[in-house]
């Protein structure tokens, strides 16, 4: 079956047209004009981003983005409460698509009682409510995805938010460069017989686990599985270098493909500490004498911010295209829904 007719039978909701048009997310967040109200920057000690899936996502990554620019503590927190230490010095940033996942909504009411500074990242809803009752900042989102195909908007937009608040310097060069980068992928991934296409094919009938670098590539990473979950409809497994060499090596002694067929994926960089790079090399040759199929995923591109980028979004359309192989709509998310429904009984 050829591209088109699988994303016609498979794809209702036309994720294909959203992931192709990814770069357009970059241009939205590049020219949204927003206000920050009642915002002290120069008292900031330190930052929480809250949210979860998508949104907190975007914290991850920004993590790994700005490895060795921050000079503020940042922390990404998926919980209902923040940590004990937030207070009046501390900005929370509580980022939801949809403006109500109830773990949000429950810390940004926790950062108004202990007066934090407060950013909201959404489209709307309970969150956006709760900014004009309160006059807290609110960067608007724009309308009409589905959360976890709104990384670049919801990523750029964090550090839109950044370089206005003076934490971080976002370059206009650096902006158009990721436009361009997404805008060419996107075409080159949305052919037949792409390279994405073909590592999807590739993983068929397989359970991905992804190994990758703690703060360089824990984010594309992490990404990835979650992709894989929501948009495969499969189970995938996700660990970072150097901590699995002290743990999670050994299970691979006694690995067994008549109990799960696994595949391997090192999401390398350039730019990793030359034990880590030892480290990947030989856990690889371990793995392959173990019997285990390894892919070395990595990019080529001129900066490491722009390889993170190209990583993030490759991996994408290998999630999608895979849901698609295996005759399934990569928008339903029927457990996530039920779960919903469930916890508001």
């Amino acid at each position: 079956m050829i591209l088109s007719e699988l994303v016609k039978k498979y794809d209702p909701e036309n994720q294909f047209d959203v992931l192709r048009n990814s770069y357009q997310q970059i241009e939205y967040a590049r020219d949204n004009k927003f206000d920050l109200i009642g915002i002290n920057e120069k008292s900031i000690k330190n930052i929480i981003i809250s949210g979860l899936g998508g949104s907190a996502i975007s914290g991850d990554l920004l993590l790994n983005f700005l490895n060795e620019q921050l000079s503020l503590p940042v922390q990404v927190n998926r919980n209902y409460l923040l940590p004990k230490y937030a207070d009046e010095e501390t900005l929370i940033v509580a980022s939801s698509y949809s403006g109500n996942t109830e773990e949000t909504i429950s810390v940004l009411q926790e950062a108004l009682k202990k007066k934090c500074q407060i950013i909201c990242i959404t489209t709307g809803g309970k969150v956006e409510e709760i900014a004009k009752v309160n006059k807290l900042s609110v960067v608007r989102l724009q309308k009409g995805f589905q959360p976890r195909y709104t990384l670049g908007m919801s990523f750029f937009s964090l550090l839109a938010v950044l370089a206005q608040l003076k934490v971080i310097k976002l370059d206009a060069q650096f902006l158009e460069a990721s436009i361009t980068l997404w805008k060419e992928k996107g075409a080159a991934f949305s052919s037949d017989n792409n390279d994405a296409f073909l590592f999807a094919e590739s993983l068929v009938g397989f359970i991905p686990i992804i190994y990758s670098c703690a703060d360089l590539t824990s984010a594309v990473g992490n990404r990835f599985k979650c992709q894989l979950n929501e948009n495969s409809k499969v189970h995938a497994f996700h660990n970072i270098f150097p901590e699995l060499n002290h743990n999670e090596i050994i299970g691979w002694e006694t690995n067994d493909d008549r109990i799960a067929k696994l595949k391997v994926m090192l999401i390398e960089e350039q730019c990793m500490h030359p034990q880590i790079k030892k480290r990947f090399s030989i856990t690889k040759e371990l793995l392959v004498k173990a019997g285990v199929e390894v892919v070395s995923v990595k990019s080529d591109e001129r900066s490491f911010q722009l390889r993170l980028l190209d990583l993030i979004y490759l991996l994408d359309w290998v999630s999608y295209y895979l849901a698609l192989l295996r005759k399934h709509d990569p928008s339903e998310i029927e457990y996530i829904h039920l779960l919903k429904k469930k916890l508001a009984e």
